[in-house]
């Protein structure tokens, strides 16, 4: 377990008390550590966020709200954080949008970041947007990648018209600088124990809004299997595969290989398969070990979330398609017709293993 401070604030609003000051040009990050073990984005932008403090001179720290919740502190100063700002109130046990950017519009104005990351999942979609309008500064929402120019300024790459283009945005005067950034796209630091941080608690104003809707029940929903940007084999289809009916035959496949289906964006479009299957600067970034494309041309807004995949091998009828070209092994065919040629030699395989 990481060694921390703890510092505590008495009082009940900000700016009661003593606590130690923010450091110069402090990077934070937005911890949600709700489903911590599957959720890994908080982890992903804590190695991004070390890396920009260190380049502006300043420190890491990540935000942290809930009941009971300092577990997840020392957490994340394992994973790289040099402080914690934690405030732990039965109140927050259970998040509510309202009471979540009140009291983090305050963390900021009392602490002054210089630049603050947020997930891009669906919290970070409900919550950030609320809170730069708060604070009254800009936003760039699901970002793919940050860096600094020349004069220190967060440089915040976003895709658009569909993923065809780049662009690079700063926020030259308001601060702080704010994007949420879409989980897969750098790898968590390692978990250091001897790691020493500081954890500062600080108490609850009393006059946060009063929330206008109650939780009065939740249930958990399980996920199967691996996550898709943790999946070790993944099957991807593009307009190639033809139809929705045919798009099918590439899950049972993914299901018998024991990996994940994913999807360009002209077959999520065409609702042959959900938006969470979207692989690409629009989607998510994969790593797998072994990718299997079916039908994808190959364009650059999807190889650009692929390129770490270890093996692809590549199935279209196009051999001049970018997407043999970038293939260890291409296969010129009709996509289901590999396909499917695959789930009848599995199947004859399990059921020769259980005769």
């Amino acid at each position: 377990m990481s060694s921390a401070e703890r510092v505590k604030r008495p009082g009940q609003g900000a700016g009661e008390g003593a606590a130690p000051a923010a450091s110069p040009r402090e990077v934070w990050v937005f911890g949600d550590y709700r489903n911590f073990f599957r959720n890994r984005v908080t982890l992903q932008l804590l190695s991004r966020g070390r890396e920009l403090a260190r380049d502006l001179g300043g420190g890491l720290a990540a935000v942290v709200l809930g009941r009971e919740v300092e577990r997840w502190a020392e957490e994340y100063i394992a994973h790289g954080a040099d402080k914690v700002y934690l405030v732990d109130h039965p109140s927050l046990e259970n998040y509510q949008v309202g009471a979540y950017v009140r009291l983090s519009e305050r963390l900021v104005r009392e602490f002054g970041p210089e630049v603050f990351l947020i997930g891009a999942t669906a919290f970070g979609r409900e919550f950030a947007p609320r809170l730069a309008k708060r604070l009254g500064t800009g936003l760039t929402a699901d970002c793919v990648d940050l860096k600094l120019d020349r004069e220190g300024r967060l440089v915040q790459t976003v895709p658009y018209f569909g993923g065809n283009l780049l662009a690079e945005i700063i926020t030259p005067e308001k601060r702080p600088q704010m994007a949420t950034v879409r989980p897969g796209l750098f790898s968590e630091p390692p978990h250091d124990g001897q790691r020493r941080g500081q954890i500062i608690h600080l108490p609850l104003p009393a006059d946060l809004p009063v929330e206008r809707v109650r939780l009065i029940s939740s249930e958990h929903q399980k996920e199967r299997g691996e996550s898709l940007e943790k999946a070790r084999v993944v099957v991807c289809g593009g307009r190639g595969v033809g139809s929705k009916k045919k798009f099918r035959n590439l899950q049972e496949l993914a299901r018998l290989m024991g990996g994940q289906v994913a999807a360009t964006r002209p077959a999520v479009y065409a609702d042959w398969v959900g938006h969470e299957a979207l692989v690409g600067q629009a989607g998510k970034q994969i790593k797998p070990q072994v990718l299997f494309s079916f039908g994808v041309s190959g364009a650059i807004q999807h190889t650009a979330a692929i390129g770490e995949a270890r093996f692809v091998v590549a199935v279209n009828k196009n051999p001049k398609a970018m997407m043999m070209k970038l293939a260890d092994v291409g296969l010129v065919a009709d996509a289901n017709q590999v396909c499917l040629a695959l789930i009848r030699e599995l199947r004859a395989r399990f059921e020769k293993q259980s005769a």
